[in-house]
């Protein structure tokens, strides 16, 4: 084990040690690896999937998601839409307090919503169309949006639905990201930053007999392997990251299980339809027949992603035959490249993340594209340069997947209109805009279905970004560990969790 392992995991015993030291002999404590630290722990400021992790625990949303995705209540017991869809009448959960004991009611939601809306917040586009916010009365909420919005609720169980406390962000001010206060089955203790985070048990919170165990620590393992050690030692419960070697090598006596579901999400990269060689859309076509992906789902993930063609998973509504990968064709992707002019191939750089699972993934392509006479020159870049570059349309090839959200709407509408905000491909087309906005605006689940399957009837043509594999959520768990439940969001819910 080399210096800087040992110093690791000395740290995040050391801050194990010190954390228990503070409970009773009899407490459970539900330990629980991350493979990086989340930065600021305010949902406006959030940009991680490990954040909303951590944020779990500590804040509830007006809405959550169950088992197959679907809106259940959570802060909000029920609602109402108006006709027009235009208009949110949120029915609040009575009796529910901060952990600072102050009360949660409907201004609590305007002051949140409000706050989400600031230009400061990341999640001021999540929100934009929030036009109106009327407290009815301490328990009953009306929103009216400037347009409708199908993804609406779906939003609300995510980050932009989550209820920080109005008298703890006025208390820290800019210094809320280290001092959260949610309406949670635990409280924030502290922190030992790359190492551990700790939170309490919530002694009074709103849902009866929950939390089950008395304190949750997060430890910071980036290395796969170290967490799945540390899981099979019985120092991890339960681990967001496995080791895919090790999915089919699981012993009968094992100590622990592999939770290895469909997620939300996509991985795969855009190619830049602003330049050549990708300015012709037979040239991304040949690249998009040469990629074998169950090829790539079986060597490199060992299974544990579901080879796609599509942002839409078999975990949301909007999974259809576009998602079916096309057979791999040489002499069609050859043809291709001859009516481009590219008949004697082209060369390209794909920049790729630094981890070696998406090296590995860049080899196989470069290997794929090969017998076609392209030539793929691979450029490891850390996420921040990545998206730097995508902006700036900085690029010919860029590796850069999505962790996926429960509506549709939010896996493919910013990353493929004209000017969306993730449209790094720098891709148009006025057809696919109008039939995604019928679809963000249409109420019926049957219809938006339709619409989606139009667009990517389109897009599969028009191919301005190559879908790889849809990740699977692949979570170790121990045998000890009772209550968890599978969301296919990919996020680890605490409260009904027992040891």
């Amino acid at each position: 084990m080399n210096q800087r392992v040992s110093r690791f995991l000395l740290s995040a015993m050391s801050s194990a040690v010190l954390a228990a030291c503070s409970l009773p002999a009899w407490a459970v404590t539900l330990n629980i690896s991350l493979d990086a630290d989340p930065g600021k722990l305010d949902p406006t400021q959030s940009s991680m999937l490990n954040e909303r992790i951590v944020y779990q625990s500590i804040f509830d949303k007006l809405v959550d998601l169950d088992g197959e995705g679907k809106i259940i209540p959570m802060l909000a017991e029920r609602w109402t839409v108006s006709e027009d869809q235009k208009t949110y009448t949120l029915f609040l959960r009575k009796g529910v307090k901060f952990q600072d004991g102050t009360p949660f009611d409907a201004k609590a939601v305007e002051f949140n919503l409000l706050r989400g809306q600031e230009k400061t917040s990341l999640r001021r586009n999540e929100l934009k169309y929030v036009s109106k916010i009327t407290v009815v009365d301490d328990h009953t909420i009306k929103l009216d949006l400037s347009t409708p919005f199908a993804p609406f609720l779906s939003i609300l169980t995510d980050r932009a639905g989550m209820m920080s406390s109005p008298a703890a962000v006025k208390k820290y001010g800019e210094d809320y990201v280290n001092h959260p206060v949610g309406t949670g089955p635990f409280v924030y203790e502290g922190r030992l930053k790359g190492a551990t985070i700790t939170l309490k048990k919530n002694p009074d919170y709103w849902r009866a007999g929950l939390p089950k165990v008395d304190e949750v620590v997060y430890k910071i393992m980036p290395d796969v392997n170290v967490a799945f050690n540390n899981l099979r030692s019985g120092q991890v419960d339960i681990s967001n990251r496995f080791p895919y070697k090790e999915i089919t090598n699981v012993p009968a006596n094992a100590s622990y299980t592999v939770l290895n579901k469909p997620s939300l999400g996509f991985r795969g990269f855009y190619m830049n339809t602003g330049k050549p060689p990708f300015d012709k859309k037979e040239v991304r076509e040949a690249v998009d027949i040469l990629i074998d992906r169950n090829a790539i789902a079986k060597v490199v993930y060992n299974n544990a992603v579901a080879a796609g063609h599509s942002p839409f998973s078999k975990a949301q509504f909007a999974n259809g035959p576009s998602d079916v990968p096309p057979k791999v064709d040489l002499a069609r992707a050859k043809a291709l490249l001859k009516a481009a002019g590219k008949e004697n191939g082209f060369s390209f750089k794909l920049t790729l993340p630094t981890t070696p699972d998406e090296l590995q993934v860049g080899q196989m392509i470069q290997g794929m594209l090969r017998p076609a006479g392209i030539t793929v020159t691979l450029e490891k870049t850390e996420l921040a340069t990545q998206i730097e570059a995508g902006k700036a349309g900085n690029f010919e090839g860029l590796f850069v997947g999505w962790s996926g959200r429960p509506d549709p709407d939010q896996n493919i509408y910013d990353f493929v209109t004209t000017n969306g905000s993730l449209n790094y491909s720098h891709f148009g087309a006025k057809e696919v805009d109008d039939l995604l906005h019928q679809a963000r605006v249409e109420g019926d689940q049957a219809k938006r279905k339709s619409l989606y399957d139009q667009a990517m009837a389109i897009l599969v043509k028009e191919v301005p970004y190559i879908y790889t594999v849809h990740d699977n959520v692949l979570f170790g768990i121990a045998k000890s560990v009772k209550g968890f439940q599978y969301v296919p969001d990919g996020v680890i819910r605490t409260a009904t969790v027992s040891k």
